[in-house]
């Protein structure tokens, strides 16, 4: 949404699944009377709606399927002089000048554009890869490749205009998730080429390079899928680097978010390393170090908190309220004294008591204890949204 700005892209629907209430809310909150001008352009929230078939009530099926459930919209009256159509995924961390790329699409005469970035070995097999020849025409696409079919999809570096060394440490190059179709190209392909394919990179861009023109537009700048949880955990805690890859506070392309009006964070004789802290905190003789701590978090004594991300809450609870819980042996919102935690994610309003050890100290790498208000994915441990540890719990 705040690249689309930055981007004089006015004219936003943005296709939500389910729970997507607070979604729908921040959006609300963010984008409206918030000093954001849209002009003559509009930001509408296009709900999945189930609709009765012959299997029963159905969500979005993949990306393409959601789109096609709104085509309709590209042929609304008001909408008719649209040309071009500029499909994001929202699960991803990077800031564009979107103008550049569609540029680019209308120079080429292109029917689709994909937006790529090279990418070591490692991490190739989990994004959709594609080669293309010295025009930028897109000869190839192959999505998550493995094998044999992964070595398949190296590039010839030298039309990459890399050194030679980033181009041995990326010889493949993955998509971005970010496509421009010629308007009248997606409807030809989700209505009549392609109407049972759910997905745009496993189904229907491979079957649409040999018939029609794809172009590759190459990014050089960073850029981070953040839908996994290990990834979404990496990235963010990479903002607590020194010098990160990725920087916020760019004045000539803010990033928007939903104004909270809280007061600053108060910090008593605690030890902060390496650490992004929100607004409306509370930090009691704690030690936090390459964290971030979202807002409205309390944190008690003698608490050490390291490589872990906290949501924060959404509600204060007074001091009252926090004394009441503990008399009747209950867990208030926050992290309870002596508590140590390592490599986590806590998610909003969980609760935390005291004396626990979140270490994860075995090495397990996949585990599901929903029941205990926890599950550990890629070996990172995620406290459950509203979930209750109780004191002395070790994990």
């Amino acid at each position: 949404m705040s690249n689309c700005i930055n981007s004089a892209i006015n004219k936003i629907f943005v296709l939500t699944q389910f729970n997507s209430a607070s979604l729908n809310r921040h959006i609300s909150r963010t984008y409206f009377g918030n000093g954001v001008n849209f002009g003559d352009g509009f930001v509408e929230v296009l709900a999945a709606t189930q609709t009765p078939g012959e299997t029963g009530m159905n969500w979005f099926q993949g990306t393409a399927d959601a789109v096609r459930q709104f085509t309709w919209v590209f042929e609304d009256a008001k909408n008719k002089d649209i040309e071009d159509i500029l499909i994001l995924s929202g699960d991803h961390l990077y800031r564009m000048d979107y103008l550049n790329l569609l540029q680019n699409h209308i120079d080429r005469d292109a029917d689709i554009t994909v937006s790529c970035v090279p990418v070591g070995k490692s991490r190739a097999p989990d994004f959709g890869l594609l080669k293309f020849d010295n025009t930028g025409k897109v000869i190839q696409f192959a999505e998550k490749p493995k094998g044999d079919d992964l070595q398949a999809m190296r590039v010839d570096t030298t039309l990459l205009g890399l050194s030679q060394k980033e181009a041995q440490e990326s010889p493949y190059i993955a998509s971005m998730g970010v496509y421009v179709f010629k308007r009248d190209v997606l409807l030809k392909l989700l209505r009549w080429r392609y109407p049972t394919s759910n997905d745009f990179g496993s189904e229907i861009l491979p079957a649409a390079v040999s018939e029609h023109n794809v172009q590759a537009y190459l990014f050089r700048d960073y850029w981070e899928d953040i839908g996994t949880i290990k990834s979404f955990y990496d990235a963010n805690l990479a903002l607590t680097d020194e010098v990160p890859k990725f920087q916020f506070y760019d004045p000539k392309t803010p990033f928007f978010t939903s104004p909270r009006f809280l007061p600053p964070t108060k910090i008593e004789k605690s030890k902060i390393k390496n650490a992004i802290i929100s607004h409306g905190c509370f930090l009691r003789e704690c030690t936090v170090e390459h964290s971030i701590v979202g807002e409205r978090s309390r944190i008690d004594s003698g608490v050490e908190l390291k490589d872990t991300l906290m949501m924060g809450a959404d509600n204060y609870q007074t001091e009252s309220e926090i004394a009441s819980l503990l008399a009747d042996g209950r867990v208030p919102i926050g992290i309870g004294s002596n508590t140590k935690i390592k490599n986590c994610i806590i998610d909003k309003n969980a609760k935390i008591g005291c004396d626990v050890i979140i270490m994860n100290k075995d090495g397990v790498e996949e585990s599901d204890r929903a029941d205990e208000g926890f599950y550990i994915r890629s070996g990172i441990t995620v406290i459950l949204e509203k979930a209750t540890i109780k004191d002395g719990v070790v994990i």
